[in-house]
């Protein structure tokens, strides 16, 4: 066995919780389910032994022959529930239940809502629950709601549920076992042994057009299996598209491809075909697609764990070198890749931040257990409720406040002192039998964008369109800039004009997702030294050049620095989406500045401020003092943009409403780090070997034993 099944075994046949990390394909699932299935052989379950969950069905679908054959081999049976699985099967089943259960959290859901299923003969005996990828849960409201049903489903039980997580990347494991223990008594384990470094082929890639990568990427996938992630769904299927028309043989995978297609491209490509996979995120969950040659990465993943997800579906052949090569559109994203690496090989990947103060699953769990027992006491949901961690900061007077409200706006009905569905939960979430019950999540909300007089221009994720800034942020669609003039939330549209001559978005625009504190701090490390980095090419390498010309040496002595432009005044921190926001409404309250906001910099409009002006606020804004001034708490839910981050968000009182805007737009703890961080070191030069023509070999671990333990490799 390898080391972490070794390890793995002893803690579970102990008896503990745990959390197992181990690299993509490397036998963290059999490190979980061998020794549980020790366990059921020698003593049998009544009914189902083990619950196997994961957050795709295409990841439970790939998994699922492996499971039937190790339980098959000691006599066992493992059945496989969701959204696709016939009516007959999920009888036959409830008939006569198998000792393993593979399933997805809203599956779950399904069941305990439904009358049809025994609920107490079926989960008796249950004595372990695996939980695969468990970091695409955690910190989440798909988190919230799988620890809510554990905890329902845990007092039907005998035992004391065994909890199992699994992860091949996640930079704060013991947080992460604390949070999945719940109420389990049981003592707790991180089994995380430590790992042979072992080599990388890395190289960055800079290109004047899409065209011209899509042509590399083609050059690159003929005669291998590849991958080719993609940041966006528009991006998968413009390159797929490109790559096609010189004759290779190319499947698309995203979520909005259909089920048919995307197993179609999973078989076809899994049964040895050289072929090259576009897609997003969705390929990044350990499923498996065979051996592969080579993974492509069109510009840059946002998390030093997603890059190492990705990249640890290579490498697995004897001789073979995990890889993966960046094919970057403009030197933004050629710095922030290289970023990544370097992260990667300091041994840093981002901690899960768990929630405490759940609000939206808080409401989907009072519908939940109202609609399950049909009128359920306030008394049992809160005794219920209150053992999930995402809700342990939410007061027990806080608890009957919403319970009050809910009741005031119709989404419960009080009866003789119990709580049943109201008539607003039966309009809001009734439609196919409470389908839309089932799950806390939504899909991505898109926003229409159209010009001044009604033209279609195309659409937004909403994830973009919270950082923009009415007639001040500037971007780009359909290949031209455009302002936005106004932004109608209600109607999940946005309204733009024309961007005059001056206002195209230059290096550091806008991007579609929050980039984190320590990735930007990162990125100005790498700005403010003159090391050469090794992985990139010719192009790459001149890019990063005239962005250390441009902004170098005003980063190597301080923290963050002005510059004046005829398109307005800037103020540069390199300190992450959040961070940025949260300075951008702290000087709003402050001093009525308006700003606009961005991974890297503030953005005021020219004449507004000064740079001894700036100084001086940001010296009160790094005052912890500043965030718990009663005024500012009053103030800032009035100033926030009411974006809708969840279904039942609606149902909420607006305090707690914009509570959960508050969490997901700013980060008032990172800031302090940022205003009180002492000043810049000067960086120490490393000027490591270029090993390949393709790429530098570079030693990354791909996944360091901690968050902040620096593996300090060193490049070959």
């Amino acid at each position: 066995m390898r080391p972490v099944q070794e390890e793995a075994s002893h803690a579970l046949l102990d008896g503990c919780n745990a959390v197992i990390l181990a690299p993509t394909a490397g036998g963290k699932t059999e490190a979980a389910i061998f020794p549980l299935l020790a366990e059921m052989v020698a003593d049998e379950p009544k009914a189902v032994g083990i619950l196997y969950v994961a957050p795709i069905k295409a990841l439970l679908n790939n998994q699922a022959e492996r499971l039937k054959t190790y339980a098959e081999m000691v006599g066992l049976r493992r059945f496989l529930w969701h959204g696709d699985t016939r009516a007959a099967e999920r009888r036959a089943f409830l008939r006569e239940p198998a000792q393993i259960l593979m399933t997805t959290p809203e599956s779950l859901e399904v069941m305990l809502l439904s009358s049809q299923v025994p609920h107490q003969r079926l989960f008796s005996d249950l004595r372990a629950v695996v939980v695969d990828e468990i970091h695409a849960m955690a910190g989440l409201d798909r988190g919230a709601h799988l620890m809510s049903i554990l905890e329902r489903l845990a007092p039907l039980s005998r035992h004391d549920l065994q909890r199992v997580g699994l992860s091949a990347t996640v930079g704060n494991p013991a947080d992460i076992l604390a949070w999945l223990q719940g109420t389990s008594r049981r003592p707790g384990r991180v089994v995380n042994p430590r790992r042979q470094k072992s080599q990388k082929e890395l190289g960055i890639r800079l290109f004047h057009d899409r065209q011209a990568l899509a042509r590399s990427a083609a050059a690159l996938a003929e005669g291998r299996k590849s991958l080719f992630f993609c940041q966006s769904r528009a991006l998968t299927e413009e390159v797929a598209e490109k790559i096609r028309k010189r004759g290779t043989d190319v499947f698309v995978h995203h979520s909005s491809v259909s089920l048919e297609e995307r197993v179609a491209a999973e078989e076809r490509f899994h049964q040895g075909r050289n072929a090259v996979i576009v897609c997003t995120s969705t390929l990044e969950l350990g499923i498996d697609v065979g051996n592969l040659d080579r993974i492509l990465q069109a510009n840059a993943p946002s998390t030093v764990s997603s890059f190492l997800q990705r990249m640890g579906r290579t490498g697995r052949r004897a001789g073979q070198r995990a890889n993966t090569l960046f094919l970057c559109e403009n030197s933004e994203v050629v710095l922030q890749a290289a970023a990544l690496i370097e992260l990667a090989r300091e041994g840093r990947v981002e901690s899960v931040e768990v929630q405490t103060r759940c609000w939206p699953v808080l409401v989907h769990q009072l519908l939940a257990l109202a609609l399950e027992h049909g009128a359920v006491s306030p008394e049992h949901c809160w005794n219920q409720l209150c053992r999930v961690p995402d809700f342990k900061d939410i007061t027990r007077q806080e608890f009957d406040e919403l319970v009050r409200h809910l009741v005031r706006e119709e989404y419960l009905f009080p009866v003789d002192g119990k709580l049943s569905m109201g008539d607003a939960a039966e309009r809001a979430f009734g439609r196919k039998n409470f389908l839309e019950l089932y799950a806390v999540f939504s899909t991505p909300q898109l926003y229409s964008v159209v010009t001044r007089g009604g033209k279609p221009l195309g659409s937004l994720e909403q994830n973009f369109v919270d950082k923009l800034v009415e007639k001040v942020t500037c971007f780009l669609l359909g290949g031209r800039a455009w302002v936005a003039e106004l932004i109608l939330h209600s109607e999940s549209k946005v309204v733009v004009s024309p961007a005059p001559r001056g206002r195209k978005p230059s290096w550091g625009g806008y991007v579609p997702q929050f980039l984190g504190y320590e990735l930007c701090q990162k990125m100005a490390e790498i700005l403010a030294s003159d090391a050469p980095i090794p992985y990139l090419d010719a192009p790459s390498a001149a890019a990063l050049g005239q962005m250390r010309a441009e902004l170098g040496r005003s980063l190597r002595s301080q923290r963050w620095y002005e510059a004046k432009t005829p398109d307005g005044e800037y103020l540069w921190t390199f300190a992450g989406g959040a961070v940025n926001l949260t300075l951008k409404y702290g000087l709003q309250h402050l001093r009525n500045w308006t700003a606009a906001s961005d991974n890297f910099r503030l953005k005021f409009p020219e004449g507004e401020v000064t740079p001894r002006e700036l100084r001086e606020a940001l010296e009160r804004l790094a005052d912890p003092c500043f965030w718990e001034e009663p005024e500012l708490r009053e103030r800032l839910p009035s100033i926030l943009p009411e974006y809708r981050l969840s279904k039942f968000q609606r149902a909420l009182p607006h305090k707690w409403a914009m509570e959960m805007v508050k969490r997901y737009l700013l980060d008032v703890p990172t800031t302090l780090r940022f205003l009180n961080a002492p000043l810049p070191r000067l960086l120490q030069e490393r000027r490591p070997r270029l090993s390949t023509s393709f790429s530098a070999t570079t030693g990354v671990e791909e996944n360091p034993p901690s968050h902040s333990s620096p593996a300090g490799h060193q490049c070959s």
